[in-house]
Order: C-alpha cells, then sequence, then structure tokens
C-alpha cells in the first residue's frame, strides 16, 4: 500500500487536535492569479481574515512531493517566488505527487485535498465552469464535477465572469449540486454582485449553509455545495462595465489561438490591464469576503460535531 504524504502543519495539527474549525484555501492564487509580492501578501491577507474569524487557515500546495496542509510563512514565500509550478487539477494531481513534484491546487485539487485532511470548508475567488464556445471545444472545468462528487462546501463569488454562466449552472444542476446564494436571490458573477441569473437556492445564515452540509451527509449524497457569496457592494464593478471588458479579453484569446488551462490565466491578466487594475482589487475583496463566511460555516459545523 502506498501512504499519501500529508504533512501538516504545526498551526493545522493542532486545529486537528483540537477540533478547532479549519477553512482551506487553494495555491493557484498564489502560483497563477498575482505577481510577485502581491500574491505573497493576498494569501496572508486571506489567511488573516480566516484567523479573524475564528478559524484557521490551510492554505493546500504539494511541494516536492509531499502534500502540505497549512503553509508556513517562508514555505507562502518560496511558493509565491517559484517558477514553473504545475497548476494541479483532479488529472493530474497523483501525477505530480507521485514524481515528487511541486503544484499549486485549484478548486478541484483543493477539495480532493481537504477531504483527504478532513477539512469540509474550502473558500476561493471563483470556481471555473462551462467555457464560452464549449458545445464544440468541449471546454468545461473539473471543477464542476468536483462539487459533484467530493463533500466539501465551496465558498466562492460565484463562476469566473469570463465564462458561460447559464451553461455552468445547468451542469451543477444536471451533477444535483446544491447552489445556494447568500443572502439574495441572483447569482453573483465574480466581479458583479448580479449575472442576472436567478439562483437555485438562497440562505441567509452560516448556520444555515452548515446544516444543509450535514444533512447531505445523513441522506448519504455524495458531492459538495457551492455557495454563492456576492463580492462587497463598495468593491463590485457592475456588469454592464465589466462585461465589454470581458468580451474584449475573450476576443483577443480566440484571435490568439490560446486554449486549455492558459485560458483563464490570459484573461484574467487582460482584463486586469483593460480596468487599469481595478479587476485585481475586486478579486482581493471578494476573496477576503469569502473567507469571512468560510470561516463562520466552519465554525457552525465544528459545534455541530
Amino acid at each position: 500500500m502506498v501512504t499519501l504524504p500529508l504533512e501538516f502543519s504545526p498551526e493545522i495539527a493542532t486545529a486537528r487536535a483540537d477540533g478547532a474549525p479549519v477553512v482551506a484555501l487553494e495555491s493557484t492564487i498564489i502560483t497563477h492569479g498575482m505577481p510577485f509580492p502581491q500574491n505573497v501578501e493576498t494569501a496572508a491577507l486571506v489567511e488573516a481574515e480566516v484567523r479573524a474569524h475564528g478559524a484557521v487557515p490551510a492554505t493546500i500546495a504539494v511541494m516536492q512531493g509531499k502534500l502540505h496542509i497549512g503553509l508556513s510563512e517562508a514555505q507562502l514565500d518560496a511558493l509565491g517566488q517559484a517558477q514553473g509550478v504545475a497548476k494541479l487539477s483532479r488529472a493530474d494531481l497523483a501525477a505530480c505527487i507521485a514524481a515528487g513534484g511541486t503544484g499549486a491546487t485549484t478548486v478541484a485539487a483543493t477539495m480532493i485535498c481537504a477531504r483527504a485532511a478532513g477539512i469540509e470548508v474550502f473558500a476561493t475567488g471563483g470556481i471555473g465552469g462551462v467555457h464560452r464556445g464549449a458545445e464544440t471545444s468541449f471546454d468545461i472545468s473539473a471543477d464542476l464535477m468536483e462539487l459533484a462528487q467530493t463533500p466539501v462546501t465551496v465558498v466562492a463569488a460565484g463562476a469566473k465572469a469570463i465564462l458561460d454562466l447559464p451553461k455552468t449552472l445547468e451542469v451543477l444542476e444536471t451533477q444535483g449540486v446544491p447552489v445556494i446564494s447568500y443572502r439574495q436571490d441572483d447569482f453573483p458573477a465574480f466581479w458583479s454582485r448580479s449575472s442576472g441569473l436567478k439562483a437555485p437556492l438562497r440562505m441567509d445564515s452560516a448556520a444555515q449553509i452548515a446544516a444543509a452540509h450535514r444533512m447531505r451527509a445523513t441522506l448519504g449524497l455524495p458531492g459538495g455545495q457551492l455557495v454563492a457569496n456576492p463580492i462587497p457592494p463598495e468593491a463590485e464593478i457592475p456588469r454592464a462595465e465589466i462585461m465589454p471588458v470581458v468580451e474584449a479579453a475573450l476576443a483577443e484569446a480566440e484571435a490568439q489561438g490560446i486554449s486549455a488551462k492558459a485560458v483563464t490565466p490570459f484573461l484574467l491578466q487582460r482584463i486586469f490591464e483593460l480596468t487599469g487594475g481595478r479587476s485585481l482589487s475586486a478579486n482581493i475583496a471578494l476573496v477576503l469576503s469569502n473567507a469571512r463566511l468560510a470561516a463562520a460555516i466552519a465554525a457552525e459545523l465544528a459545534r455541530m460535531r
């Protein structure tokens, strides 16, 4: 039998022993989302936000073949400056660990690792979904299938606005994934509070969300929950303002033949440039907001144990 090379940071080991609430955090935001040193500074801010709201942050990454649950300051800094870090999803997570490699976890991979570590809640920015033109490219993020099978509650500001949101919601419905909008009826669209689409479910408290998570386990249902937490009003870029920018970036990506895993990083970088950096400020604000809500949900789940 091969043993999973899990490495818990001292902080996470203590939290596990004490039954304290823990929130998983992905690492692609560090390696593929922002330039250094802003990536490391943002990761530290998100971790601090989780701690300030009563939970323990567990940033997850594969480093030299070990699956790290919780990173030290030195490890965060090293990951933030590393070159050629793999972007890991369900398909290549095991291969990277087996080969002794280093990789940052996407939403799907973070969910898998969180489940392996016994962590029930995960905060991210936005999930992946159905890409524009998927009817010919078949480009659909593994995040959606992961939500259908891995029992982790994911707090995000909806799906990334660069995606086909109606089709993303259709796939989630087909896969039986609860899509819960937090304190509003509309499904949020990452930088914008509303996508113009109604969310299938609405809940107004962390306690309700935690109770639904527990009930799914009681019913023996596979998969997790997507909690769509709208970006704070003061940080929002309204949909009417951001969508022309998104369309321009999508047109550039198509003209340059950019595809597969390279699409999202390219689009986010171009949108950053076209908005004069405003999209990144909004991104940081929504991740911090998601960290706060995830900490509250984790605390409720801890109380239910």
